[in-house]
């Protein structure tokens, strides 16, 4: 890494994404003060969420000049005084979550809200939205702070590059499927249904069938996605042929009610009218998940949405029928997920080809230069993850 040699996926407004130069990285928090627990990376791919969407559709109040990108995997390439168990030339797994590993949070691995990294709120995440500040890794370099605690070595170098495409994902939306998983109850012989056929859906779909369920159902309006989906053996609910889910869902189970919910669509939901319903898929959850059942909500919500079509909405507040749930005695599980708790096992399954995960989200390689294409795209719908490749060294994959 030189001078002035970096180069990032820059936010300029709603609607607009622009790759430029970036300074590079140095080793001090946003802040400005220098710190040792840190290392610098060469960022080997790095993802396109559709947390980000959020972002550059202007549903969040994110600033023009924002470098994005919080999914990250990249090779060591300086370590700062303090890191004592990573080397340079390793390659390594980058939770989204910024996490300093001593707060009380991080000390019980709820690394999504750590204490301290933030001073607006409890959790930090990378090139994200009043999450602290902290740099985007949607470019060729990267600081990544508390470099002991937060990052996942991979144990063999050429066997991290042969799976690069399924390692990728452990950044985020693999562990956040898996943690929606988790939160909705999944075991043996479940029925889950997953709203949303995206990425972070199908990661949750895997998840929940890695974790033995029964049957998994994965609703969306999008054509291409279910079909993806079925492909991929889940059991795809085209929500587009009526509002009455739970008939749906006892067309394939026998009954209109489910074990396990999972919400991987959050606030930018649509109804079956095609208008936004912030609301109307936690509504859904609460209607078609059993009685003492579990829902889990990996999908993003926000405490102010500024592009939303009714002023409640605007400020955070959705019209929940928390009565139907309450009176069921559901239990529901939000939050960012805590990346540390899930990403070693889930590297083995991957390692151990038990969870290809790179064809179950359909991973598409595209050059860092062409993310604006792939952001326009990945907002149209189109049934793919896009993995930027920052150096040329994935396009064989």
């Amino acid at each position: 890494m030189g001078a002035n040699s970096n180069r990032g996926v820059v936010y300029q407004g709603p609607g607009k994404v622009e790759v430029q130069d970036i300074a590079d990285p140095v080793f001090a928090n946003p802040a400005g003060k220098k710190i040792g627990h840190a290392v610098i990376l060469k960022v080997l791919s790095t993802n396109i969420c559709g947390s980000d969407q959020h972002m550059v559709r202007g549903r969040t109040t994110a600033p023009a000049g924002m470098v994005l990108g919080h999914e990250i995997t990249g090779e060591i390439i300086e370590k700062g005084a303090d890191v004592e168990m990573l080397n340079v030339g390793d390659i390594v797994s980058v939770p989204f979550n910024v996490a300093c590993g001593r707060c009380r949070c991080c000390r019980e691995l709820d690394t999504g809200v750590c204490l301290t990294v933030n001073p607006a709120r409890a959790g930090g995440a990378f090139g994200y939205v009043d999450m602290g500040g902290w740099v985007g890794g949607q470019a060729k370099y990267v600081m990544v702070p508390y470099a002991d605690f937060n990052l996942l070595k991979f144990p063999d170098r050429d066997q991290a590059l042969a799976k690069i495409l399924d390692l990728t994902m452990l950044s985020d939306i693999l562990p956040t499927g898996f943690h929606g998983a988790i939160n909705a109850g999944v075991g043996v012989g479940s029925t889950t249904y997953v709203a949303g056929a995206g990425p972070v859906g199908l990661a949750a779909a895997a998840s929940a069938q890695i974790l033995g369920a029964a049957v998994v159902m994965v609703g969306d309006f999008n054509k291409e996605r279910l079909e993806h989906a079925r492909k991929m053996g889940f059991v795809p609910i085209d929500l587009s042929q009526h509002d009455r889910l739970g008939e749906m869902v006892a067309q394939v189970t026998g009954t209109p009610e489910v074990d396990s919910a999972i919400d991987a669509v959050g606030f930018e939901a649509r109804g079956h009218s095609g208008k936004e319903q912030p609301a109307v898929v936690l509504n859904q959850m609460m209607e078609i998940t059993r009685v003492a059942g579990n829902i889990g909500i990996p999908g993003l919500y926000v405490t102010e949405d500024p592009g939303a079509h009714d002023k409640s909405a605007q400020e955070g507040s959705l019209s929940l029928k928390f009565g139907l749930g309450w009176s069921k005695a559901q239990s529901f599980h939000t939050g960012q997920t805590p990346v540390v708790r899930y990403n070693r096992q889930l590297m083995n399954a991957i390692l151990h080809d038990r969870l290809p995960i790179a064809k179950i989200v359909n991973a598409k390689v595209i050059p860092l230069e062409e993310a604006a294409q792939g952001y326009a795209q990945f907002d149209a719908g189109v049934a793919a993850k896009y993995v930027l490749d920052p150096h040329g060294m994935l396009t064989a994959k």
